[in-house]
């Protein structure tokens, strides 16, 4: 499940960096394009690519992004191990089953 948020995060990467500057105007980031390469970035240890995403959108969109990944990423591993997002969750975390 991570390998394929890291996988698209790193293509969102490749390709912000590849695509030219309009006029020379700074690109416009999505807070969820943001919030991808920021978890990717942590999850690496790239302290630059952490700090490029940090850059991007406010620290509330970039919260409420990570907030919305780490949502969708645990009901996606949820369905795909078959076990409640509850459980998921708590396993993640390393937290002892309640």
């Amino acid at each position: 499940m991570f390998d394929i948020v890291r996988r698209y995060a790193d293509r969102l990467r490749a390709s912000a960096q590849t695509r030219p500057a309009e006029s020379g105007e700074r690109r416009t980031h999505n807070l969820f394009e943001a919030a991808a390469v920021y978890v990717v970035a942590r999850a690496q240890d790239d302290q630059d690519g952490i700090e490029e995403a940090a850059a991007w959108v406010s620290p509330e969109a970039l919260s409420f992004g990570v907030s919305e990944l780490a949502c969708r990423a645990v009901v996606a591993l949820a369905r795909e191990r078959n076990e409640p997002p509850r459980v998921v969750a708590r396993d993640l975390l390393g937290l002892p089953a309640a």
